[in-house]
């Protein structure tokens, strides 16, 4: 999984623009990540997507195209995070770590529902 991080304008339409991006290129977003951030009026955003060429080419179009977008950048592997929110008869659990401890515990505990999101900054 490729990360790309953004801190961009928090205004409305901004998520829309990114987003269509993606769809022009016919890009599957993995993982989507939003949320205020350390700068005062500026959101932090966080997609995740499966292949490295997608994620540069998106990141090059991005900067050309987006202009709510302050800063954008492709994380390395070793920046990245996991979280899982499971659910299963036993009730709900939170879980953080490496990508790979969250998958393996995703697949000892077998949860009947869950949702996992990659982030980094």
């Amino acid at each position: 999984m490729e990360v790309v991080s953004m801190v961009v304008n928090d205004e409305f339409g901004v998520m829309q623009r990114i987003v269509g991006e993606f769809t022009r290129r016919k890009i599957n977003i993995e993982t989507i990540v939003v949320g205020k951030c350390e700068i005062p009026g500026k959101a932090r955003v966080v997609l995740g997507v499966n292949d490295r060429a997608d994620a540069e080419s998106s990141v090059s179009a991005l900067k050309q195209r987006v202009h709510d977008i302050i800063s954008i950048e492709i994380l390395d592997p070793s920046r990245h995070e996991a979280y899982a929110l499971i659910s299963n008869t036993n009730g709900k659990a939170r879980l953080i770590g490496s990508t790979e401890e969250v998958d393996a515990l995703i697949d000892a505990y077998k949860p009947e529902k869950f949702v996992k999101a990659i982030n980094a900054i």
